[in-house]
């Protein structure tokens, strides 16, 4: 497994890192849960990311006791803050009465005395930035949190908020952005500003939500068991990208992924791999096998050759608007 520096922190995470959003306490029962972050670990991924909010709280607990019995000081346990968790109308946000009420409970369910990675899930619109981040801060200095993270925010949030954390002397080290081969969106401003600070990135869907796997054929429905099966808000968001000019160019990347002698989805994790300002791609998982495709990413190599070929097939479809972030931003309060 490889390792990357977090930014210019010195905290290292896995390249690939284990996330948990919608298969744990969801999609799939504890025992194939656990049986999956067992895999995790053999496979020497080290950093798991999940979110007060994931499953209403169950994924947290989940993991903490998939990860029960693990040397602690060989994990990286990353959890966010910010969209509720409750009925209270302090059960959501960024506020100092929020954050350290969740931050007490995230370490209860992960069974853990410290988080190494504290990440804002959103920017909260009607807290000050100031009462956010001297929270955060009281929280590293009592030291049941490491490190400071965001996601999802703009440059310019990204700008004021390592402003604070420098002036509160915190490390505010990554951004947890959605990222792959057709969602481009950090790349304009994010990334550029991201460089300057010292930020790196952890991120999310890189396989966008398993369209680059090329499970997904043009002409046909999905497959029974994928996320796209059904008739939820999930299925209905996943119809965005299931259209058959957008799948047909996936299935062009497959004789691309073969000649570099991998598969399709190894194919689209390198590629992430290959911005320098990325520490790690996160990546879930129902099944073990998808692990330890997964992970054969690392020994991937593309060419710049093969690359631009495949950012040419899949040129008619990229999304680099930074204003497709705002899909993801608040509304008021969550």
């Amino acid at each position: 497994m490889e390792h990357r520096y977090l930014g210019t922190s010195g905290l290292r995470l896995s390249a690939i890192s284990y996330g948990n959003w919608i298969t744990h306490g969801g999609q799939i029962d504890d025992t194939a849960a656990i049986s999956c972050v067992h895999t995790a670990l053999d496979l020497g991924i080290t950093t798991f990311d999940t979110a007060d909010v994931y499953a209403e709280t169950r994924a947290e607990s989940v993991l903490g006791r998939a990860l029960a019995g693990v040397r602690r000081e060989g994990l990286e346990i990353c959890t966010k803050v910010y969209f509720p968790t409750g009925t209270g109308v302090n059960d959501r946000g960024l506020s100092r009465k929020h954050i350290m009420e969740s931050c007490e409970a995230s370490l209860r369910r992960l069974d853990t005395d410290h988080i190494d990675l504290y990440q804002a899930h959103r920017f909260d619109t009607e807290t000050p930035l100031e009462e956010t981040m001297t929270a955060f801060a009281d929280l590293v200095r009592q030291g049941k949190v490491g490190y400071l993270g965001t996601s999802e925010w703009t440059a310019d949030q990204l700008r004021a908020g390592r402003a604070l954390a420098d002036e509160l002397r915190v490390p505010l080290v990554s951004n947890q952005p959605q990222y792959s081969m057709v969602w481009r969106v950090i790349e304009g401003e994010v990334v550029p500003t991201c460089r300057e600070l010292g930020i790196g990135q952890i991120v999310w869907s890189p396989l966008l939500q398993g369209v680059l796997t090329g499970k997904y054929l043009p002409g046909e429905p999905p497959p029974g068991d994928s996320r796209a099966a059904g008739d939820d808000d999930w299925a209905r968001m996943m119809a965005l990208f299931l259209n058959d000019e957008l799948l047909t160019a996936v299935q062009q990347l497959r004789a691309l992924a073969e000649s570099a002698g991998c598969t399709t989805a190894q194919f689209a994790l390198a590629w992430v791999l290959r911005n320098d300002n990325v520490t790690s791609c996160i990546v879930g998982a129902t099944k073990p096998a998808q692990l330890e495709d997964n992970v054969g990413a690392l020994e991937v190599e593309l060419t710049d050759e093969l690359v631009a070929e495949a950012d040419a097939i899949l040129a008619p479809h990229v999304l680099d608007d930074p204003a497709l972030t705002e899909q993801f931003a608040p509304k008021g309060r969550p």
